[in-house]
């Protein structure tokens, strides 16, 4: 048995409920593809409503023992989960590579990302603070405690399959809170693998329940009627994003959303370009670009578009395409055909609209979803790729002249979690970065995701932050203790 073949037989596949595996009530199940081939790795277990309250009932039976449970006991649970997790980077990272499609190198990069909040939580945990103080009109004195929100419901994107769950998971326990996870149906078996790696860490049962699904809205639906159920946490695009914030009106659940983006990416004609085309290939690449800091418009200075645009075209037509677990492979493919189609359906429309192909624009024939990377310039300021998030290997360059022209079309969207911009003028530096409508500002940097900053955006990119010490705050209620003088 091959090390691919190993790893996929020691991978759980039911659900994960009350600290063990579990079979669905229903018994159902479905399939987990490798996108660089299209060919079955796994069945799962296929969740269903009545499985989403039983993990519901075991979070609610537990949730007082946990938020009672010492800050520094959470803590060392967190930071042993950190430690088994780093041991099996190997095991993370092949995995992620199987059935989300990214190159190993990149997946390996995820597991120290990724494993990375659990450490850094655990290190939040013993610091949660209120404050005491005298009420200023000398009649009493005022006790602030922050306490755990309650029983949370994680629903995470298939493009980090660890990062996404250990962003949430890691606050939500650091705090003391309960945890049920809804991963996506593309990407269920890193989850289910991390949900066992709490286990020999020490998590109580009931504390973290995950629950593979073909049927998100069946599952999620129920928890968010529920009034057990006091926060939902969704990573994914802000359609349905839009619709679980409708939902969980009803309960006036606490919220936070990390939705969609379209990132900008400014070249001014004072920039560094060596640097900012290596910035460019880590913005737009990374990931293969199915990520929500992608940079999806490249503006560029004209002075220097031309000579930006061919350094960056030769890096990108340069990239080895191949399966993810293969060697020297630069960009595996896109997570499924649907996918691969929205991508091709951007790229056709632009260049029917007048865009320039510099390198790349088409679907590569053969097993797998494979897109060819792609440039394309003098892309036409209202075409349909400059106005959505293309999560694909695709750069779209357009030019300007002035640098408020290139904030103005930099703003020009209702999204707004990630820009980059490349200047060696520090005054601009400061001027651009406060004049951008973004969560996140990069300046002369292609990436800036760390577990130690807040990641979050502003207009529909989302609600709340996470990462940081402002990402425990997520799950964390104020209450006010008056008392007497």
């Amino acid at each position: 048995m091959n090390s691919i073949d190993s790893l996929l037989a020691s991978v759980p596949t039911r659900l994960w409920i009350d600290g063990a595996a579990t079979d669905p009530v229903d018994g159902g199940s479905f399939a987990v593809l490798n996108p660089a081939t299209g060919e079955r790795i796994a069945e799962v277990a296929d969740a269903t409503g009545k499985d989403a309250l039983a993990a519901l009932d075991a979070a609610c039976r537990v949730q007082a023992q946990w938020a009672a449970t010492s800050p520094r006991e959470r803590s060392a649970i967190l930071r042993r989960a950190w430690e088994l997790v780093t041991a099996r980077t190997e095991d993370f990272a092949l995995l992620m590579t199987l059935e989300m499609g990214k190159t190993l190198a990149e997946a390996r990069g995820e597991v120290a990302y990724g494993s990375e909040f659990l450490r850094w939580f655990s290190e939040e945990a013993v610091r949660i603070q209120g404050r005491f103080t005298q009420a200023p009109s000398g009649t009493g004195r005022i006790l602030v405690t922050k306490e755990p929100v309650g029983p949370c419901l994680a629903v995470t994107p298939w493009n980090f399959p660890l990062a996404m769950g250990t962003r949430k998971i890691g606050p939500a326990l650091a705090a003391g809170c309960t945890v049920i996870v809804k991963p996506a149906e593309d990407t269920p078996l890193t989850m289910l693998l991390l949900a066992e790696v709490f286990a020999e860490a020490g998590l109580p049962a009931g504390v973290l329940s995950v629950l593979p699904t073909f049927d998100a809205a069946g599952v999620t639906a129920p928890l968010l009627a529920d009034p057990r159920l006091r926060k939902v946490t969704f990573t994914g695009s802000t359609r349905v994003g839009k619709i679980l914030i409708e939902q969980s009106a009803d309960q006036v659940l606490r919220t936070s959303m990390e939705l969609g983006g379209n990132a900008p990416f400014i070249v001014f004609d004072d920039a560094d370009l060596d640097s900012a085309v290596e910035g460019a290939m880590a913005a737009k690449m990374r990931n293969g670009g199915e990520a929500c800091t992608a940079a999806n418009r490249f503006l560029v200075h004209n002075d220097v578009r031309e000579e930006f645009t061919a350094a960056l075209t030769e890096r990108i037509a340069a990239t080895k395409v191949g399966a993810g677990h293969l060697d020297g492979s630069q960009l595996g493919p896109l997570i499924n055909e649907k996918q691969r189609n929205a991508v091709a359906s951007l790229v056709d429309e632009a260049v029917a609209a007048g865009a320039r192909v510099r390198t790349g624009g088409h679907v590569i024939d053969g097993p797998g979803w494979f897109y060819e990377p792609t440039v394309l310039d003098e892309v036409p300021a209202d075409a349909r790729i400059v106005r959505e998030e293309i999560f694909g290997p695709v750069a779209v360059i357009r030019g300007f002249d002035t640098e408020d022209e290139a904030i103005a079309a930099a703003n020009a969207t209702e999204y707004g979690l990630a820009a980059y911009f490349y200047t060696r003028d520090l005054d601009r530096a400061m001027r651009v970065a406060g004049a951008l409508e973004s969560g996140m500002v990069g300046v002369n940097r292609g990436v800036i995701s760390d577990p130690a900053a807040p990641f979050g955006g502003v207009k529909q990119s989302g609600l709340g932050s996470e990462g940081g010490v402002e990402g425990i705050d997520e799950y964390l209620v104020t209450k006010y203790i008056a008392l007497s003088a």
